[in-house]
């Protein structure tokens, strides 16, 4: 489903459907979901939306330098927000020596991935793909 967002109030209104839609997932390991798009396209903005509505009240910043932060949630079947940052990443085996087996092997993480392409190597098979692009200064295309 392809989104054309042209304010943050509509993008915030995709986060929450977002949200309500991941909250009705049982899962018997973590529920990842790749965010691709180029610079400036809106996937850290979207982070801190879906964060907003799962109730986290920390300002949330792109974890470019330190790869992976991770967010305390207090909304079932979540209890981790993980969000990670493979920019600067070489591949996967990169992201397993942050413990990246330990993190998708348990149901109760929801780990939200920027630049997933880059460590394709080590991304279970049934990953999640939201695509954003920038159109201009205001608009942005989000495809879920």
């Amino acid at each position: 489903m392809e989104i054309l967002s042209k304010s943050l109030e509509q993008t915030e209104k995709v986060a929450q459907e977002f949200v309500k839609k991941i909250l009705a997932e049982k899962r018997d390991k973590a529920l990842v979901v790749g965010l691709h798009g180029d610079l400036g396209s809106g996937k850290t903005t979207f982070v801190q939306l879906v964060a907003k509505n799962l109730g986290i009240k920390e300002t949330i910043t792109s974890p470019t330098f330190v790869i992976l932060k991770n967010y305390t949630l207090n909304t079932k079947p979540y209890t981790l927000l993980v969000h990670i940052d493979s920019y600067r990443l070489e591949n996967g085996k990169e992201l397993e020596k942050l413990g990246w087996r330990e993190i998708i092997n348990n149901p109760e993480n929801l780990v939200l991935i920027e630049w997933p392409e880059l460590v394709e190597d080590v991304l279970p098979k049934d990953i999640w793909t939201i695509n954003f692009g920038f159109i201009d200064e205001t608009t942005r295309r989000i495809d879920l």
